[in-house]
């Protein structure tokens, strides 16, 4: 889901008991019995927060796709809770929008 800063903030409320907008919000769901197992879950993506730092960063195109990356990081089971684990999740991610950049992915996501 798209939303924007007041749109990410309840949930970020209601499952992380944190009252503010976060980028991004992965929810990982177990496989289905008998089902393959691949990534099932949900991801709230804050467009408002990629528009404000993308301009700081690398533009709101590519601050958007890493949202989307990191998201699709965590339902892979991929976590940052330590200063090791989030640098190992930057180079994974970094290494996908690169990869989508090389196949012209990641211009006018936005547009």
């Amino acid at each position: 889901m798209l939303t924007d800063d007041q749109g990410i903030t309840q949930p970020n409320r209601e499952y992380f008991g944190k009252n503010r907008p976060t980028d991004v919000i992965s929810f990982r769901y177990d496989p289905v019995p008998g089902e393959d197992e691949a990534w099932t879950g949900d991801l709230i993506i804050n467009v408002d927060r990629a528009v404000q730092v993308g301009p700081d960063h690398k533009g709101i195109d590519y601050e958007l796709a890493l949202y989307i990356a990191h998201g699709l990081d965590h339902l892979s089971g991929a976590e940052d809770d330590t200063d090791e684990k989030r640098k190992a999740m930057r180079a994974t991610e970094t290494a996908w929008l690169r990869q989508a950049a090389k196949e012209g992915l990641m211009d006018g996501i936005c547009s």
